[in-house]
């Protein structure tokens, strides 16, 4: 295998399986994990085994422990709703109104980095929102069409772009610590809600506490390095339409094996999300 196709088969298989991680969730739920548990031992496993590393790349991000806390904070908390919204709502409407993180990612980009906004990253914002719209049923809306679980996959997108902005605003502190904050900050996040039972604690057999522990090792650890290595690795444009592909294979699963359906407006809205990511991606490129 060529050496250069190596950042694109890594960032197409964590694709992929970004795009399947509700299969794994809603089976976990199945037996007995909330989500708010699942992310404690998920994240918790994921994170504590990066713990060394965050500890022997001390003297690199040494002096930028506010940066850490933020990503603690913001990274944590995307982990934290979207696996709450993905287990008790609608992987297709939680997917999509997630992927409203390119527009996010923009004004974010204009408000604190000073990057341009220009015609087609503003009509990319501007689809992206209309689209989402129409997902949580236009005029509506207003009236008790979007539920909770819809609010907290926007604001799970809102926390993620920003988390992704101070990732690329503090280049200097190393990956590996980067990410072991977010694991392990969405790991404490879970520790007050379930003991102050705002979801029940465990109640899962042998089989699926090990099912958990593996979730955090395979789709967590593993995928989030393999994303990391191919964005780093690969021209911006193209990882980032390789990316879409998450929204593409979590939709088309959630309706073929899920069992879920799309009414017209919400798969009208999809289409617009969709567009407005690959225009920002191929503005990108």
């Amino acid at each position: 295998m060529r050496a250069e196709r190596l950042p694109l088969l890594l960032l197409f298989g964590a694709s992929c399986m970004w795009g399947l991680a509700w299969m794994p969730m809603k089976a976990l739920a199945a037996r007995g994990f909330s989500g708010v548990a699942l992310v404690l031992v998920a994240c918790g496993t994921a994170g504590l085994i990066l713990l060394p590393r965050l500890v022997t790349e001390r003297k690199t991000w040494r002096g930028q422990g506010a940066w850490l806390l933020g990503i603690a904070l913001l990274g944590g908390y995307a982990n934290l709703a979207f696996t709450t919204a993905t287990i008790q709502g609608e992987v297709v409407r939680v997917m999509v109104l997630f992927y409203l993180l390119p527009a996010w990612g923009v004004l974010g980009g204009r408000l604190f980095l000073g990057e341009s906004l220009d015609a087609p990253r503003l009509a990319a914002v501007v689809l992206a929102l209309a689209g989402a719209w129409l997902v949580l049923g236009g005029f509506g809306a207003w009236h008790g069409s979007a539920g909770w679980t819809d609010i907290v996959a926007i604001t799970c997108g809102m926390s993620f772009a920003a988390n992704n902005l101070v990732f690329r605003a503090r280049q200097t502190i190393p990956l590996a610590s980067k990410t072991a904050m977010m694991l392990l900050g969405a790991a404490v996040m879970a520790v007050p809600l379930l003991l102050l039972d705002v979801q029940p604690l465990l109640a899962a057999s042998t089989a699926a506490w090990l099912g958990a522990v593996g979730y955090g090792i395979v789709w967590l650890l593993c995928s989030t390095f393999a994303t990391q290595f191919g964005v780093t690795h690969m021209e911006a444009g193209r990882a980032s339409i390789i990316i879409i592909l998450e929204l593409v294979i979590a939709v088309v699963s959630a309706v073929l094996i899920g069992g879920e359906h799309m009414q017209p407006a919400e798969m009208a809205g999809g289409i617009m999300i969709m567009s407005a990511a690959v225009i920002e991606a191929w503005r990108a490129s």
